[in-house]
C-alpha cells in the first residue's frame, strides 16, 4: 500500500472527469464529493468508485454532461429530473436550492428522478450543517437487498442520512445504509481480496455468501442478495431495517414520479447495460425558525457529549458519536494521504494509460 496526498489525488479526478466530458466545474464538484469520502475514511465511496463512474460514462449509461430539468417549483418544494447526468453534481445543486428554500420558507425539500450515484450522504447533510441547518437526505440504489422472509433482490442499500450543527470540532452527521452493509463495501472487500462476512449476504437457499467476487456477480444475476439491518430474522430487528428500506424507496420514487426496485436494474429488456434512474431525496430545515441557533446547538452538543462520558461497557476504551470517528479519521488522512491499495493502483493505471495521461505515478 502507498499514501497519495489529498490535493494530488483531487486534481488528479478533476482531471480524469474532465477528460470524459465532464465540465470543469462539475468535475471539481464531483471530485470533492469523492475525496470527502476518502477523509472521512469510507474507502468504499472515494477514489475507489472512481473507475464505476469512468466505466458508466464510457458504456453510455452516465451522461458527463448534466441536464436538469425543474418538473414542479412550488414554495419550499421542488421536483428534478436530472436526465442521468452526475449524481455527485444533481446531488450538490439539490442540497442548495433545498437550503436556499428554507432560508425563506423554514423548510426546503427537492426530490429528484433519474440520476446517477451521487457518493456518500454525508456530504450533502453536512452542506446544510455548515449553513446552521438540519440536513437529511435519501436515496435509493440498484437492487440488492431482500425483505424480511424472502430471497429475492429487489430494494437498494437505501441510506438514511441527518445532519445537525454542534459547538463540537464536527457536526453530527449520521450517514449509514439501511442494510448490514454498503454494497460498495462489499466492491472494497474485493478490491482487497477479502471474503465477505458471513452475515452480510445470502444465496437463493438463505444460505451464506462470502465468496466476494462470485457475490458482487451474483448480485448483478439476482442470484444472492443482501441482508437488511437484522439479518434474516424478526428477532434480531430484520423487519426494521427492511423498513426503513421501504421508507427510503418511497422516498425516492413516488414524489418524484421515479424508478424504483427492478425499475432500478441496470439493464433493460434485453438484459443490455441501461441508465440505473436513482432517485433521492433532499429536505433542509431552518433551524432558527424554530429556535436560537446557539440554543440549539447547545443541546445537541450536550447530547452528544453525555452519550461519549456514559458508562462503557468493559473492554471497551470510548464511545463515539456520529462524525466523531470521520473528524479524527480526517485529521490522519490530511497529514498521512490517501491509502491506495494494489488494486486500486491498477485501476488507477488502466484509466490514465486510456486516456493517454501520466499524472499519478504507481
Amino acid at each position: 500500500m502507498t499514501h497519495l496526498p489529498v490535493a494530488q489525488m483531487h486534481d488528479f479526478m478533476v482531471q480524469i472527469f474532465t477528460n470524459i466530458g465532464v465540465p470543469e466545474t462539475d468535475a471539481k464538484i464531483c471530485a470533492d464529493v469523492l475525496i470527502a469520502s476518502d477523509l472521512r475514511g469510507i474507502e468504499s465511496h472515494g477514489i475507489g468508485r472512481l473507475k464505476m463512474y469512468y466505466d458508466r460514462i464510457k458504456q453510455g449509461i452516465q451522461k458527463p454532461v448534466t441536464h436538469i430539468d425543474v418538473i414542479r417549483n412550488k414554495y419550499a418544494t421542488a421536483v428534478w429530473d436530472g436526465n442521468h447526468g452526475m449524481g455527485h453534481v444533481i446531488g450538490h445543486k439539490a442540497m442548495q436550492t433545498a437550503i436556499d428554500k428554507a432560508k425563506l420558507y423554514g423548510l426546503g425539500s427537492v426530490a429528484v428522478r433519474n440520476s446517477t450515484h451521487y457518493g456518500i450522504c454525508g456530504y450533502y447533510a453536512d452542506m446544510a450543517a455548515r449553513q446552521d441547518m438540519i440536513g437529511l437526505t435519501f436515496t435509493n440504489a440498484r437492487p440488492s437487498i431482500c425483505p424480511t422472509n424472502g430471497v429475492q433482490p429487489l430494494l437498494g442499500t437505501n441510506p438514511i442520512c441527518f445532519g445537525a450543527p454542534t459547538n463540537l470540532p464536527y457536526p453530527f452527521i449520521y450517514d449509514a445504509a439501511t442494510s448490514i452493509s454498503q454494497r460498495g463495501k462489499i466492491e472494497q472487500y474485493a478490491r482487497e481480496e477479502k471474503p465477505t462476512p458471513p452475515y452480510w449476504a445470502i444465496n437463493l437457499q438463505g444460505e451464506a455468501q462470502t465468496d466476494t467476487k462470485k457475490l458482487l456477480d451474483d448480485l448483478i444475476e439476482q442470484t444472492a442478495c443482501m441482508l437488511p439491518l437484522g439479518g434474516t430474522e424478526e428477532v434480531t430487528g430484520s423487519h426494521k431495517g427492511y423498513g426503513l428500506s421501504a421508507m427510503v424507496e418511497i422516498l425516492s420514487a413516488a414524489l418524484q414520479n421515479g424508478s424504483y426496485l427492478n425499475g432500478l436494474w441496470g439493464r433493460d429488456a434485453e438484459g443490455k447495460a441501461a441508465p440505473y434512474c436513482l432517485g433521492h431525496f433532499f429536505l433542509a430545515i431552518n433551524i432558527d425558525f424554530f429556535t436560537e441557533i446557539e440554543d440549539f446547538k447547545a443541546i445537541v452538543t450536550d447530547i452528544c457529549v453525555q452519550l461519549q462520558n456514559s458508562k462503557r461497557l468493559p473492554g471497551r476504551d470510548r464511545i463515539w458519536v456520529a462524525g466523531e470517528k470521520e473528524y479524527e479519521k480526517e485529521l490522519e488522512v490530511r497529514k498521512n494521504g490517501i491509502p491506495i491499495i494494489a488494486n486500486l493502483a491498477k485501476n488507477i493505471r488502466d484509466m490514465q494509460e486510456e486516456l493517454g495521461i501520466n499524472i499519478i505515478h504507481l
